[in-house]
């Protein structure tokens, strides 16, 4: 990634806090909840004659997030929007990619009894820039942007009963997995035939989203969507799970811990023997910096 698209990513968080920041206040109660942070995670490691070893290391790491929440009479209107990038250099080994996220999420819903919605949602993700598997090949990137991303559609119902739990039951879904590269797609790479660059389903989606203060100044927030499609192994369900831990530490520094586990039986991974096939898949990531809220 270029330094004009470091700063555009820069600019976009910014964006994102200043919006929110800018908002006015109204007498009356608001239907909107709004709620969100920037935050900018450092790590720098400088080592010489060092006795025990060691590399030279410096890393950072960019997350936000924002949830703007609509509810009133029977309407509700929940949307959430993720971003995150980040980049580390150890050694000789050269600046590698270490995180990247786009995720948008929204979700309507029509009250048809007491916390039960008659709802519709859509949900996309993809990524900023290119990402390689360094232990396979280094020179060769394994995903794009665009390439590859999920739109996903439903028809069903929301269950929200508070403001710390949801679950959405969608048994009429759309999934579309779209790879714009020409050599990802001509590879086949992430389940579409060799030259498409859609590989369409229709199943079922079960999110189920937990938002919870269970400490002062300690926020957890878990995601857990399950998709399974009826035309093809309706049993091999994919997963999409992801925590993320927040303890402010004070006004302006903070500690994040995310996680993310998935699992996609359509995503055939490279091992180091040469064999691919579907395999679970684990990110943890934890730092410490500068955190704005809003």
């Amino acid at each position: 990634m270029n330094r004009m698209q470091l700063m555009s990513v820069a600019f976009l968080f910014m964006g994102v806090g200043m919006l929110s920041a800018q908002t006015e206040p109204t007498k009356e109660a608001s239907p909107w909840t709004r709620e969100g942070y920037a935050g900018l995670k450092l790590t720098q490691v400088s080592l010489t004659n060092w006795a025990a070893g060691g590399d030279n290391s410096v890393a950072f790491d960019l997350q936000g997030a924002y949830q703007a929440n609509y509810k009133k009479g029977k309407h509700l209107w929940n949307n959430r929007l993720e971003l995150a990038y980040g980049l580390n250099k150890t050694g000789e080994d050269g600046v590698r990619k270490a995180n990247d996220k786009i995720y948008l999420n929204s979700n309507y819903g029509y009250s048809i009894a007491k916390s039960w919605y008659a709802s519709a949602f859509a949900t996309f993700q993809t990524q900023f820039s290119p990402g390689y598997d360094y232990k396979v090949n280094k020179d060769i990137s394994v995903s794009e942007f665009m390439s590859p991303a999920y739109l996903t559609t439903g028809l069903g119902f929301t269950y929200e009963p508070n403001k710390i739990f949801t679950v959405v039951l969608s048994p009429a879904s759309w999934r579309g997995m779209f790879v714009l590269n020409d050599r990802l797609s001509d590879e086949g790479a992430y389940g579409v035939d060799p030259g498409k660059h859609l590989l369409s389903s229709f199943g079922a989606n079960l999110k189920g989203e937990v938002r919870y203060e269970f400490m002062k100044n300690m926020t957890v927030y878990s995601r857990l969507d399950l998709y399974s499609d009826y035309l093809d192994k309706p049993q091999n369900v994919d997963v999409n799970w992801e925590v993320q831990i927040n303890m402010a530490i004070n006004k302006w520094f903070s500690t994040t811990l995310t996680t993310n586990l998935m699992y996609d039986d359509d995503v055939k991974i490279a091992q180091k023997d040469g064999t691919k096939g579907p395999r679970v898949q684990f990110k943890e990531i934890l730092g410490v910096g500068l955190q704005f809220n809003f």
